[in-house]
């Protein structure tokens, strides 16, 4: 507003000559409150903003997008799915090749002596002389040709992992914007609680001095209703921007996981990115937008599950290997190879084997549904693909109307200067009366909160885009 402090009059019940000059006194902080409150009240359209004090350090915009990501729990979430489909990749890896059981046990066995054409023991189970047995085997079989199985198999469990790291990517733009609707918000907080607080300290003295002078007679009683209802309405703006600022705050503490956390007592400024064409962030999109990924692994995933139902007509070929070990110390073994011995034995073998289903038809319906599923991937790609065009098309159209309106509102903060300077000048020569300066003093400080307005829509535009993208390095970094 200049070196000089305009001086805010409040119109008498008589007129002064243009060469009059009132006497010192307080009266100049009557006239700033009433015109500086008046403006607050004329911006009521505006959204609320937050007031608080802030400590004089804090956690910036940057750090609080780290502690976000590491601790707010749909990001946690997504994290641990991602984490759950990269074991099942492992395992699809692996369990093609680990089709072999172990079986073996330990028991009680008789003393059988003898061979195949005389025993002097019985088939008695039970008898007095017991001894332990034990037996161990193991088979299995390694694929060989499995027409595709395994080999489509992974490619869906790669492109599942692909799927849900996109959902983790998408999760982490949703909770940027979100930290930065706060943060932004209460950045907005901090500059207007300056208007907020020289209007409180303006008015207390004020309506001291007012009422001193309606007690003399030598001021307009209107004047002093007029600035105590500035003063009940300005109580209970104060008490909603309280309430305001604990939501706001609460909610960065949950994001962040920090109990205590605070922002620095910075002003607001504009985004550095400089906006170029439309189609710069078409192609960004294309490339960063992590729903288009998700579409794009989902259509990999389908297709290899149409190939792996397609392979399930066809038999499973491979090497069968098979050993066994049996040893009962109290039955004889018996060396006849046309002799069957249950109790001492050691055998290995391998053979070339095949796995046959032979549910043809179920099978190709379990094709046609594979089929089905594919085409309704393709189809949300599709959809994704014509819907994310649209919406970076509109937060572009957002950015440019928000960067509009706040060279507009920069250019009338300056129209709305020169003329409180003008209005100002008169008063001091004379040739205006103080109360002419109240219009001009409302339309400044509407202006100047107009531009302190569309300079956080502007950020959260900006922020809006650089979600739209996935191309979050032009999204507002709060320096």
């Amino acid at each position: 507003m200049g070196a000089r402090q305009p001086h805010l009059g409040i119109a008498h019940k008589h007129t002064r000559a243009p060469c009059y000059r009132a006497p010192a006194m307080p009266r100049p902080n009557v006239r700033r409150a009433l015109a500086l409150v008046a403006a607050l009240f004329a911006s009521s359209a505006a959204p609320m903003a937050f007031a608080q004090d802030a400590p004089a350090g804090g956690y910036s915009l940057r750090r609080v997008l780290d502690l976000a990501d590491r601790n707010h729990p749909n990001i946690a979430q997504a994290r641990a799915k991602v984490l759950q489909v990269r074991a099942q990749l492992d395992e699809a890896h692996t369990a093609p090749f680990s089709q072999f059981k172990m079986t073996g046990g330990i028991g009680l066995a008789p003393t059988v002596r003898g061979n195949s054409v005389f025993s002097p023991n019985t088939d008695v189970s039970l008898t007095s002389s017991l001894g332990l047995a034990w037996r161990a085997g193991i088979e299995g079989v390694v694929p060989l040709w499995t027409f595709g199985k395994i080999t489509n198999l992974w490619d869906a469990a790669e492109a599942n992992v692909k799927v849900n790291e996109a959902s983790l990517e998408k999760e982490r733009d949703a909770v940027r914007l979100d930290v930065r609707k706060a943060y932004f918000g209460l950045q907005l907080a901090r500059d207007s609680s300056a208007l907020l607080k020289e209007a409180r300290g303006h008015i207390d003295k004020a309506l001291k001095t007012l009422g001193e002078g309606v007690d003399k007679g030598d001021e307009d009683p209107e004047d002093l209703l007029k600035l105590q209802t500035y003063s009940a309405e300005l109580e209970a703006r104060e008490s909603e921007a309280a309430h305001f600022v604990n939501i706001a705050l609460a909610g960065l503490r949950f994001y962040t996981g920090v109990a205590a956390l605070d922002i620095p007592n910075e002003p607001l400024r504009p985004p550095r990115h400089q906006l170029g064409h439309v189609t710069r962030y078409l192609a960004a999109a294309r490339l960063y937008r992590p729903e288009l990924a998700m579409a794009i692994a989902g259509v990999d995933a389908r297709t290899a599950q149409v190939q792996l139902a397609r392979a399930q007509l066809f038999p499973d070929i491979g090497i069968g290997l098979s050993a066994g070990l049996s040893t009962a110390p109290e039955v004889a073994d018996q060396i006849n190879p046309y002799v069957t011995d249950p109790g001492n034995y050691f055998h290995y073998g391998a053979a070339l084997v095949f796995q046959w289903k032979l549910d043809l038809l179920p099978q190709a319906a379990r094709i046609r549904f594979a089929e089905a599923q594919l085409e309704e991937v393709r189809a949300q790609q599709r959809y994704a693909m014509g819907g994310i065009g649209a919406e970076v098309e509109t937060a572009y159209a957002e950015v440019v109307d928000w960067k509009r309106r706040a060279d507009a509102y920069a250019k009338a903060l300056g129209y709305a200067k020169k003329w409180l300077v003008m209005v100002q000048s008169g008063i001091d020569v004379g040739t205006k009366e103080d109360k002419d300066l109240l219009e001009p003093a409302k339309s400044y400080a509407q202006q100047k909160f107009n531009l302190l307005n569309a300079t956080m829509e502007l950020d959260m535009a900006m922020s809006r885009l650089a979600k739209a993208t996935g191309w979050d390095a032009i999204a507002p970094d709060g320096t």
